[in-house]
């Protein structure tokens, strides 16, 4: 980067968009071409993580980078007080121009309303597929169309009557594709006559695992709503194991089909960047607020911290600074997000931010004191659709340590026993698709204080703590 040069930020955000459903990570289930381009001109990183694996407390997260239990917002019915300090706010008091448009999640009204930007139309709470309502600078409208193309449309527009002599950071986010899964009638019909592979993990029966997965009503084959999820009945006959794969199919085409939209309008924005000789000194960032379980285990949604939902797709283009074609298996986080916007605005990061700038990986260099563990915290304990438990953890390069420590009900609802935390342990390098505890068994014996010591050593990082000792 040129001495003194501030670049453009276009951060592009999906709702969750698993990045096993990008080609640039490998998908065996679809193409992502214009997703693609971000990572063939920039860097992919491979271990991403998000800190609470739900829409408003990572958004919450990214805005803020700090994690959940000091910015306010632990489960998707809290709101975001826009009075703490934001990375949109600081650079913009820096001479950015800032923007929003698509799904904000974090309350509408006072405090709740988006901060920092000098623009913003947002959809209300999760926001409608077609013929959506907008939400702009405080007035709502409803548009004629579809979600993904209004979010592009209106962020083009918004590029197109900017200040062009000052640098922009321009946040796109998209409500797609996020469930009931509506695509656009243009890819209504992609993938038909085809089967989508169904994961490994597609018939997991969660017997070497704590409680809390059997428990989760988060179920392919029993916890879609016909009528809203795979918009119709299985056909009659069929054996239950045949519905089930009926009901993947069903579920996996439309969520790619969202995500085909999606893809399409990321090409718009790159093809604008291009056009108006932008791209050379424009950080795009392309992500995703949280993983998502595309059948792996037998699920959709996401809340636990199994690597399907853990991990983020992140993808960073900087041509001036990033070399293309480029990937790292370093250990990012959301809360990351911020400081390295800031380093690129050559702005003072915030002692109260609790992430790191990128900046040095993102250039080549990993710094030798780099992280190499990370702390995970889900706080919405039996909520009333999804039933997974409240649980922490840690994540190191080849160990992940899971404290499930509230008491939980049994799916019917009705307090049936008063359950005891359950602790699960997974060794990546052997077990990479996390199918068995090995908490308790002897040949790890060894591995769970260490674990639990870094464990609480990051809570007490991160100004966190613990449910009980973890001893």
């Amino acid at each position: 980067m040129q001495a003194g040069q501030r670049p453009n930020i276009l951060f592009i955000m999906s709702d969750d968009h698993a990045s096993h459903a990008i080609s640039a990570y490998g998908s065996r289930i679809n193409q992502t071409p214009n997703i693609d381009r971000i990572a063939e001109g920039g860097i992919r990183f491979d271990n991403c993580f998000c800190t609470n694996s739900i829409c408003s407390p990572s958004r919450a997260a990214i805005l803020t980078g700090k994690y959940n239990h000091l910015n306010g917002v632990k489960s998707i019915c809290d709101s975001l007080d826009g009075r703490q300090m934001t990375f949109p706010k600081l650079l913009q008091e820096a001479g950015y121009q800032t923007a929003m448009v698509g799904k904000w999640h974090l309350g509408h009204g006072g405090n709740a309303d988006p901060t920092g930007f000098d623009y913003w139309t947002v959809v209300p709470d999760q926001g409608r597929y077609h013929d959506p309502i907008f939400i702009e600078m405080g007035v709502e409208k409803t548009f004629p169309g579809y979600v993904t193309d209004l979010t592009a449309d209106f962020c083009l527009d918004w590029l197109d009557r900017r200040d062009k002599d000052r640098p922009f950071m321009l946040m796109c986010h998209h409500k797609a594709p996020h469930r009931p899964w509506e695509p656009p009638a243009k890819y209504a019909s992609l993938y038909e006559g085809m089967d989508i592979p169904e994961p490994e993990t597609f018939d997991d029966d969660y017997s070497h695992r704590a409680q809390a997965a059997s428990e989760a009503a988060m179920r392919v084959d029993r916890d879609l709503v016909d009528e809203v999820d795979l918009k119709g009945s299985p056909p009659a006959g069929l054996s239950k194991q045949e519905e089930k794969k009926w009901r993947y199919q069903r579920y996996i085409k439309d969520y790619l089909r969202c995500v085909a939209s999606i893809d399409e309008n990321v090409g718009r924005l790159l093809d604008y960047l291009d056009r108006e000789g932008l791209a050379e000194d424009t950080l795009v960032v392309y992500t995703s607020d949280q993983g998502f379980f595309l059948g792996d285990h037998g699920w959709y949604d996401k809340r636990f911290m199994y690597e399907e939902s853990l991990r983020m797709p992140f993808l960073v283009r900087y041509p001036r600074a990033v070399e293309p074609g480029t990937e790292t298996e370093a250990m990012a986080l959301n809360i990351d997000f911020p400081a390295t916007f800031l380093d690129y605005a050559g702005l003072t990061i915030p002692e109260e931010m609790q992430g790191y700038s990128l900046r040095p990986i993102l250039e080549g260099s990993l710094p030798s004191d780099w992280r190499t563990s990370m702390y995970y915290r889900y706080w919405m304990h039996l909520d009333e659709n999804h039933l997974v438990y409240s649980h922490y953890g840690l994540r190191t390069q080849r160990y992940k340590l899971i404290y499930y420590y509230a008491e939980a009900l049994g799916t019917s609802g009705s307090l049936e026993e008063k359950r005891p935390p359950e602790w699960e342990l997974f060794d990546l390098e052997s077990d990479p698709y996390e199918m068995r505890n090995v908490y308790g068994e002897p040949a790890y014996a060894h591995v769970v204080p260490v674990l639990k010591q870094e464990l609480r050593k990051l809570q007490l990082a991160v100004l966190d703590e613990p449910v009980e000792e973890v001893g």
